[in-house]
């Protein structure tokens, strides 16, 4: 699988973004595709992820009502919709693909396949 993110960029604190990463080279249906973030100097973090197939979404706690995840099936395409940004949301977010069982956590350690990482840059 080969993930091309794109969309990050410098936005005001309170401003939005959307982040898109297309995957190409196999079908993704068995998948779960994840968003990361991470900063110089700390471990990549969960953001955001939804089950290819079912659906099913989850977030972390500190992007839960600002961030959305969706898909488009005819597009093969995941996105992150980024609201109401903060200071603290500025990293290099990364978009993932991984055959995660149901029973188990969403984590970087779990995701088989990255994308090259787009920077998010928000300003105060």
């Amino acid at each position: 699988v080969q993930l091309q993110a794109s969309g990050g960029g410098l936005v005001q604190a309170g401003g939005s973004l959307r982040l898109s990463c297309a995957a190409s080279g196999r079908t993704v249906n068995s998948f779960v595709m994840g968003w990361f973030r991470q900063v110089p100097g700390k471990e990549r973090e969960f953001v955001a992820s939804i089950r290819w197939y079912s659906g099913t979404i989850g977030y972390a706690d500190s992007v839960k009502g600002r961030f959305t995840i969706s898909r488009d099936n005819a597009k093969n395409t995941v996105y992150l919709q980024m609201n109401s940004l903060k200071t603290e949301d500025t990293a290099v977010y990364y978009c993932a693909a991984g055959q995660v069982p149901r029973t188990m956590t969403v984590t970087s350690q779990r995701m088989d396949y990255w994308g090259q990482g787009t920077l998010v840059t928000v300003s105060s």
